[in-house]
């Protein structure tokens, strides 16, 4: 038999309440996700009291509260996919796809030192370019290259690490961009 209720019941406003603060307890999330959570909700289970399920006010006062914070949880993420090795388009679309509004998509973009920083963490980790184990040919040069642009990199900055032959003349590149920034 299986654990889960076969006849919910429709939600209250008091119900409503505990699964949000459940939800925003167990994950940091945007007012966006938390929306669609509740709303997912209300939709599988249906709502048991008068009038509309007030989903808009009860995430606006999370917000209110600091229990949910979209720009913390950009912050946050948009350092944990750097960190992984993704480039500056991947940050923006998962921000977008997590319901992270234009301007403050715009305020964690990657700056031209975090992007050339993140690539380099790509390349070592796949052991791109100068960091194979044997040279690359020119169709492996490509296909590395190719994989550095889905992991969102720019093709200038993807061509220069798997072009390069030396490693240290790699991370020298990648540090002189300290004065640089890419939104200008």
């Amino acid at each position: 038999m299986s654990s889960k209720r076969r006849n919910p019941q429709p939600l209250t406003q008091s119900r409503l309440e505990e699964l949000a603060l459940a939800y925003v307890a167990r994950f940091a999330t945007t007012q966006a996700k938390l929306h669609a959570y509740l709303v997912r909700k209300l939709r599988e289970r249906g709502w048991a009291d008068e009038g509309s399920p007030p989903v808009d006010a009860l995430v606006g006062r999370y917000v209110e509260l600091g229990y949910v914070d979209d720009a913390a949880w950009a912050r946050m993420k948009a350092g944990s996919l750097m960190r992984r090795g993704y480039g500056a388009r991947r940050v923006g679309e998962a921000l977008k796809v997590a319901g992270v509004d234009e301007d403050l998509r715009n305020d964690f973009r990657p700056r031209e030192l975090e992007e050339r920083r993140s690539a380099l963490v790509l390349a070592r980790r796949r052991r791109f370019g100068p960091f194979a184990l044997q040279v690359p040919d020119r169709p492996m040069r490509e296909k590395q290259v190719a994989a550095m642009m889905r992991a969102g990199h720019r093709l200038d900055i993807a061509r220069r690490i798997v072009d390069a032959d030396d490693p240290d003349a790699v991370e020298e590149w990648v540090e002189s961009a300290s004065g640089e920034d890419s939104c200008d």
